[in-house]
């Protein structure tokens, strides 16, 4: 399984520490998308495995992770998630986009090409 399951305190040292600093400021190396989900939903069922084959499809690229609601209800409040499938995503600039619902393939592909690998492309 290439995409990561992630807890609050995963996100805190990973992705943005909520709780010492105000201002977003993301850890990562690379661009991420965070899947916020939960078990039970259907929708979250149904992109689960294509968010395993774009981790895979863009391993060393960009980090995939799983925060699963029920469990991370802190994380979830400090985000506002109130639908789910949400995703957070960040690009290579480390600016933060939120995105509810269950995007097809095909729109998750082009996020990832046109907003996230792009400041990455500039560079190289």
């Amino acid at each position: 399984m290439a995409t990561q399951k992630m807890t609050t305190q995963d996100f805190k040292d990973k992705v943005f520490n909520y709780e010492k600093v105000a201002d977003w400021k993301y850890l990562g190396e690379l661009p991420a998308i965070i899947d916020f989900y939960a078990d039970w939903c259907g929708p979250c069922k149904m992109i689960a495995p294509l968010l395993e084959e774009l981790s895979d499809e863009y391993k060393g690229k960009i980090s995939i992770y799983k925060v699963d609601t029920d469990v991370e209800q802190e994380l979830s409040a400090v985000f506002g998630i109130q639908s789910i499938p949400t995703m957070l995503f960040i690009g290579a600039d480390g600016e933060p986009m939120m995105q509810p619902g269950a995007l097809p393939k095909h729109v998750l592909r082009k996020i990832i090409e046109e907003k996230l690998l792009v400041a990455t492309k500039e560079i190289n």
